[in-house]
Parts: structure tokens; C-alpha cells; sequence
């Protein structure tokens, strides 16, 4: 009898009566997906003018440094992307990549191995999948598949992109046309891991409180057309200095998708300084 009552008195003495602990929560739980950035490039998928400064880009046949991988995202769901990993294993640095409304092709995969070289290989460079596989060069197939894209969707694929990156990388963002208005989306929803943005004529995010949020400067590499205008650019400024973020931007006289080398209206000399202008950047953000 009197062993029975030690024991229970033990039992009393160590039993966590508190309120039960929940189980560890799933990495993406706590992640809030479909932020509303507003109108983007999608509103001009429709529209025959802005169909034409998309003609269908040339054929490239490129032996890519990389590979495609696979990760998780917070949908459940998995994304691709096609990854150079940085020659230092333990690199926390990264760059992703955002592909033109065409696909996640071969000239964006070209794109990404140029930056990783000129960024001496120390950084992993990832070029996003934003359409699940899908990849085409017929300008309407293009508009219809960046229409049809779910925001909820994209946002998700960046957010896993970060995941896979892990919570000490320090991501920059690259991307061109459809793929420059998610370098700046990318930086918002990175939060405090986005170190930067370049935009290539990508239609920018114009609400103050969210760029308040913003925890880098970003460069704008635009061109001179009519659906992301002269006037939309200023706004962007304004919008940015009323922030408190700094902006460097640049209009080219160049047609839209003027850097990309398989577009015939590339223009390699407007290519050539706005390349120099991103890369400089990009150096600075990573201590290259």
C-alpha cells in the first residue's frame, strides 16, 4: 500500500498538467498566399496592339548548365524549376529567375547561366516554372496562358521557390516582361530574405503600403511603349519615394523585350547597357 500511494505521488509530482502543446506546424501553415499586388500584365493579354510587341521569338538550341528539379509548395501541389546549384555548397545566396510570358524556355535557362557565371558561381541561381510545364512561341498561346495563370498559384510556386531556398538564403530577383512585374512580386513576398529586384519592363506594383514593405531598393530596365508607359514608370517613382524606397530606373529607346537575343526586334546595343546595369547591381547585393 504504501508503494502504491509513493507512486502516485510521483505520478502528481512529474505530470505536466499545463495546456497540451500542439504538434510542430508544417513550414507553409503559416504562410498567407494570394497578397492582391492589383492589375498586372494579364489585363493586356486581349489586346491586338499589345499582342504584336510580342512576335514570335526565334528558335534557340542551348546545352543548359543546370537541371530541371522539383519542389514543394504551399498549395500542396509541386514546381519546377531549372536550378545551377552555387560551386560552394553552403552558399545562402540566390537568385531567382522569372521567365517572359513565353515559358520557362530555353533563352531564359540561357539567361540564368549567364548570370551564374557572372556572378563567379557563387550564387544558386533558380529559374521559376510559373506555368507548370507549359512553354510555347505563339504569341496567342502566350497571352492565353498568362491570362489563365492563377495568382494564387504563382504566388505559391515563389513561395515554395523560398521554402526550397531555406530561411537563411538571401534572395535577388531577376525577370523580364511578364517575369519583371514577378521580380518585384517575388521581392514583396520574400519579405525580409529579398535583398533585391531587377525588372525588366515588368508592370510594377503601385500600392504604397505594400511597397512600404519592401526590404530593398529596386532597378527598373524599361522600355519605350505605350502599356507600360512613360507615365505608369513615373508613378511607380513617385509611388516608391512616397515608400521610402529607393528606385533607379531607366527608359530605354528600345521596343518592348528588347533583351532578350531570340526576339527580332532585339536591340543589343540597349541589351548590352542594361545588362551592365543589373549585373552591377547584382554584384553589390551579393558582395560579388
Amino acid at each position: 500500500m504504501k508503494a502504491l500511494l509513493f507512486s502516485l505521488i510521483l505520478f502528481l509530482f512529474y505530470f505536466d498538467f499545463s495546456e497540451p502543446k500542439p504538434l510542430p506546424l508544417n513550414p507553409f501553415d503559416e504562410i498567407t498566399v494570394c497578397h492582391d499586388f492589383g492589375p498586372g500584365m494579364e489585363q493586356f493579354s486581349d489586346d491586338p496592339e499589345f499582342i504584336k510587341l510580342h512576335p514570335a521569338p526565334d528558335r534557340i538550341n542551348y546545352s543548359a548548365m543546370g537541371e530541371m528539379i522539383n519542389f514543394d509548395t504551399p498549395d500542396g501541389k509541386k514546381a519546377s524549376g531549372y536550378f545551377i546549384p552555387a560551386s560552394n555548397p553552403d552558399s545562402d545566396k540566390w537568385l531567382f529567375v522569372y521567365q517572359e510570358w513565353w515559358g520557362l524556355n530555353d533563352q531564359i535557362k540561357e539567361q540564368a547561366d549567364i548570370f551564374y557565371n557572372d556572378l563567379n558561381s557563387k550564387v544558386n541561381v533558380l529559374a521559376l516554372d510559373m506555368y507548370d510545364g507549359k512553354v510555347t512561341s505563339d504569341p496567342q498561346e502566350a497571352g492565353q496562358f498568362m491570362r489563365s495563370a492563377n495568382e494564387a498559384r504563382l504566388q505559391s510556386i515563389v513561395l515554395g521557390a523560398q521554402q526550397f531556398a531555406g530561411s537563411e538564403a538571401m534572395i535577388a530577383n531577376v525577370g523580364w516582361c511578364f517575369g519583371g512585374g514577378w521580380s518585384l512580386k517575388s521581392a514583396l513576398l520574400t519579405g525580409s530574405q529579398n535583398i533585391g529586384s531587377v525588372m525588366y519592363y515588368g508592370m510594377p506594383v503601385q500600392d504604397v503600403e505594400m511597397l512600404k514593405t519592401l526590404n530593398s531598393d529596386v532597378l527598373g530596365l524599361f522600355a519605350t511603349e505605350e502599356y507600360i508607359s512613360k507615365e505608369i514608370i513615373e508613378n511607380f517613382a513617385q509611388n516608391m519615394e512616397k515608400a521610402g524606397k529607393d528606385l533607379e530606373y531607366k527608359i530605354f529607346d528600345a521596343a518592348h523585350g528588347f533583351a532578350n537575343p531570340s526576339n527580332p526586334r532585339h536591340d543589343p546595343e540597349a541589351t548590352s547597357e542594361a545588362y551592365e546595369m543589373a549585373i552591377g547591381y547584382l554584384r553589390d547585393k551579393f558582395g560579388e
